[in-house]
């Protein structure tokens, strides 16, 4: 509802338009009525009309104004019958229009409101999406984000709708046609008061019940996109060891579980529309045989046929707002359990903590230090008691079995986790009195996994630049190794390269990430096993890169393949979250420990 009342002037005119087509509706069957009972009246009209006078007071310039149109109405019946019947239709003519054109106009602003609502919803929540740290990723679904970005989004825009109809213009609705009830005949409408808060009540139950499957519905199709993702995502790994049968065999077992929880969600919510019309029309007979009960023994309750008529008329359309009232409640319920998905996002909280008035990081002069880092994630500890210096300018090497920590430590740097103890300082200063902003400015980042996206090569290589000119754009790839197989692409620099680089080799690719990160020109950098998924010659252009880019600069690097790191400046072992060795390649070899065995599993011997 908050980002409904953001656009209060579109949200104005969608009620001042609804309420105009509140008062004209009405007015279109009001205003036959006076002519109805003309023509029912058994009695012949006076020759002699008294014009009625306005005495002031609120309410009694309604009862004036009602007067005067009878006055009126009665008038033109004497004159002139058939001239008073083409008034009367032409009259109604005109209140249908103006109902209809305010309708229309209704819609015109309330159809800026629901998409300007959408597009804020979807941006808060990609927004959010995009700031929430990593450790929100290693448990959520890709796939159930989607779904609520997509479908989630999706039912709130309906209940944008449903709230301005349900607080503005249904309940005006109703008190203007009860007021128009209690009017004609006061012991009927309260009889009528007893049968609908009977529908009331039913309508709420299916309410209630609707949301709870709702609630399982979304759900459920959040499972079954993520499911979607990571088929399409694993599709070569799924031909490869001839998983299709097993994989398609659980995709409509999750299908099949949402199909029967949005059946069951439809049903309910269906059941409204028909429901409602089986309820009025149960409420409109009881009333017509209650009010002709009345007109039977009209000397008791002074109800008279043309007045049963006129109320007649006026309650079909005061059951039009009820059930509209009941339609909103629904769509409410439903995009209620929406909102409820959607601020489990957007209250999750961010844990990257930003201090309220962060330090400027100058150019690095010193280097990096750890100091007493330790980091979990939940009860488990991963890194305990890591102590190390990365100096200026030198090239520091993690190494260790699969788990022991190398990427986590490496992550710790640019703030994708914040440590649990101890402190990472830059120059002294510690990193988290800096901006995340500042402090990521100074990191070039390369991975095993070579993140590009379905852009052109320029665009993926100047990827957080966006003021980098062409010229630079080539020199960093010249540096990388990749400007001669860019060249010879289709459209060089501006050729598309596909979702996640696709059209690209893994080595291409890689030079890609490379080219990037030669163009930010960091003052630090973490290479991320950048080689260990590459084929020899790839391996060699990449290596190649890697050490123009390594030129001068601070490095923290994490080798699968230690052969590439045996000029390192310095080697931390770990193992089990801790660090078990330090020293050069030919200090650890000769100490035949942890990293002794690490380079004879690989052949390396000295």
């Amino acid at each position: 509802y908050r980002y409904t009342f953001q656009y209060k002037w579109n949200a104005i005119a969608v009620i001042v338009f609804n309420l105009s087509f509140v008062i004209f509706n009405l007015l279109s069957f009001v205003l036959f009525i006076p002519f109805l009972q003309l023509i029912f009246e058994e009695t012949k009209l006076p020759e002699t009309l008294v014009r009625p006078i306005y005495e002031g007071g609120f309410t009694e310039f309604f009862l004036y104004l009602q007067d005067y149109y009878n006055y009126f109405m009665q008038k033109m019946v004497l004159q002139s019958p058939d001239q008073a019947l083409l008034f009367v239709c032409i009259s109604v003519f005109i209140a249908f229009l103006f109902k209809n054109i305010s309708r229309y106009l209704a819609i015109w602003y309330q159809s800026q409101l629901r998409m300007s609502v959408v597009r804020d919803v979807r941006d808060a929540l990609y927004e959010k999406s995009v700031r929430l740290p990593l450790s929100f990723y290693s448990d959520a679904r890709r796939g159930d984000m989607m779904s609520r970005m997509n479908n989630d989004v999706g039912q709130i825009e309906l209940g944008v709708v449903a709230v301005l109809e349900l607080f503005f213009r249904e309940p005006l609705a109703i008190v203007l046609h009860i007021s128009v009830l209690l009017y004609w005949s006061p012991t009927l409408t309260y009889f009528s008061f007893i049968l609908l808060p009977i529908s009331a009540f039913v309508i709420s139950r299916i309410g209630k019940s609707l949301k709870r499957t709702s609630v399982q519905e979304k759900n459920q199709i959040s499972v079954l996109l993520s499911t979607l993702e990571e088929t399409l995502s694993g599709i070569r790994i799924i031909k490869a060891f001839n998983g299709q049968v097993q994989v398609i065999k659980n995709f409509k077992a999750i299908n099949l579980l949402h199909q029967k929880l949005a059946t069951k969600s439809f049903r309910k919510g269906d059941l409204s529309s028909p429901l409602n019309e089986t309820l009025g029309a149960a409420v409109m007979l009881c009333i017509a045989w209650f009010g002709g009960k009345m007109i039977l023994d009209a000397s008791n309750s002074g109800l008279t046929g043309k007045e049963f008529i006129a109320f007649i008329i006026v309650f079909s359309q005061l059951l039009r707002p009820i059930q509209g009232v009941a339609n909103s409640i629904t769509l409410l319920n439903r995009s209620s359990a929406s909102q409820d998905r959607i601020n489990v996002i957007l209250n999750e909280d961010e844990r990257i903590i930003e201090v309220e008035y962060p330090i400027k990081l100058g150019e690095l002069k010193t280097g990096i230090e750890f100091k007493n880092v330790s980091f979990r994630y939940g009860d488990e500890w991963v890194l305990q008691d890591i102590n190390f210096k990365i100096p200026h300018g030198q090239k520091i090497a993690l190494v260790g079995e699969s788990g022991s920590g190398k990427s986590t430590l490496s992550d710790l740097l640019p703030r994708f986790y914040d440590v649990v103890d101890g402190e990472i300082t830059f120059d002294g200063q510690d990193i988290r009195t800096a901006s995340l902003l500042d402090l990521r400015s100074h990191i070039g980042v390369v991975t095993q996994e070579s993140i590009l996206f379905n852009d052109t090569v320029a665009n993926n290589i100047s990827f957080g630049m966006p003021n980098a000119t062409r010229e630079a754009i080539i020199y960093a790839a010249k540096i990388a190794n990749a400007h001669q197989f860019v060249e010879q692409l289709e459209f060089g620099y501006d050729t598309n390269i596909g979702e996640r680089g696709n059209k690209l080799s893994g080595g291409q690719k890689q030079r890609l990430s490379i080219a990037r990160a030669v163009l930010k020109n960091p003052n630090i950098l973490i290479l991320d096993e950048a080689t260990s998924a590459l084929d020899t010659e790839s391996e060699v252009l990449v290596q190649e890169a890697l050490e123009n880019l390594m030129q001068n600069r601070t490095s923290l690097v994490i080798a699968h393949r230690l052969s590439t790191i045996k000029n390192a400046d310095n080697i931390l072992v770990l193992s089990k979250g801790r660090i078990v060795e330090t020293g050069k390649h030919d200090e650890l070899m000769q100490r035949e420990g942890v990293y002794y065995k690490l380079c004879t599993m690989q052949g390396i011997m000295g």
